[in-house]
C-alpha cells in the first residue's frame, strides 16, 4: 500500500488535524509549518515574519481517499476566501494555502479550485495559495494533537469543537 503526502494550510493547525485524523485513508496528521525558508519556532512563526504558515501535513491512503476529496473537505473546514486570516486569527502565518508534492497534486488542486469558484460555495473568491511543496517543519510535541489533549481548553470549546461538528455531520460515512 502506497502513502501520499500533502500538506495544507487553513488558519491554525489545531483547527485542521482533528478533521482529517477522523478521515478514513488518512494514516497520520501532523501540526507544524511550511512555506517558509529555514526552521523557526511557534514564537517566530506567530511573528509572521518567517513565511511559514501554520499547516497540516497529512499521510493519506490515495487508494482509500483521493487528493480531490481531501481537499473538498479543505475547503469546507475553513474559509479560503480571507485573506491572511481564519476568524480572529490574523496574519501571513494564518493564510490558506495548498502546498502541492507533485504535478499531479497542482492539477487535482487546481481542478477542484475551479470546481469550488464555479459552484460558488463561497461568495467570495478563493484567496488559497497553491505553492510548490519545499519543507515541512513539525510544530513543538505540545501542539500536536491538541484538540483531543485539551477538549475543555476555551478555544477547543469555542472555535475548534464548532468546526469539528460540522464536519462530522458533512462527512460522516467518510469518518474512520
Amino acid at each position: 500500500m502506497s502513502k501520499e503526502l500533502t500538506t495544507l494550510g487553513g488558519g491554525c493547525f489545531w483547527c485542521l488535524e482533528p478533521v482529517f485524523a477522523e478521515l478514513r485513508g488518512v494514516d497520520v496528521v501532523t501540526s507544524g509549518y511550511s512555506g517558509g525558508a529555514a526552521n523557526a519556532t511557534y514564537e517566530e512563526v506567530c511573528s509572521g515574519r518567517t513565511g511559514h504558515a501554520e499547516v497540516v501535513q497529512i499521510a493519506f491512503d490515495p487508494q482509500s481517499i483521493g487528493f480531490d476529496d481531501l481537499l473538498r473537505v479543505f475547503f469546507t473546514v475553513h474559509d479560503p476566501t480571507t485573506l491572511n486570516r481564519q476568524g480572529a486569527d490574523m496574519g501571513t502565518q494564518y493564510r490558506s494555502a495548498i502546498f502541492y508534492h507533485n504535478d499531479a497534486q497542482r492539477e487535482i488542486a487546481e481542478q477542484v479550485m475551479t470546481e469550488i469558484e464555479t459552484q460558488r460555495i463561497w461568495s467570495n473568491p478563493l484567496v488559497t495559495e497553491l505553492a510548490a511543496f519545499r519543507e515541512f517543519f513539525p510544530a513543538e510535541e505540545y501542539h500536536q494533537n491538541y484538540f483531543e489533549r485539551n477538549p475543555n481548553q476555551g478555544y477547543c470549546c469555542v472555535v475548534i469543537a464548532p468546526k469539528v461538528a460540522k464536519f462530522r455531520k458533512l462527512y460522516a460515512e467518510r469518518l474512520k
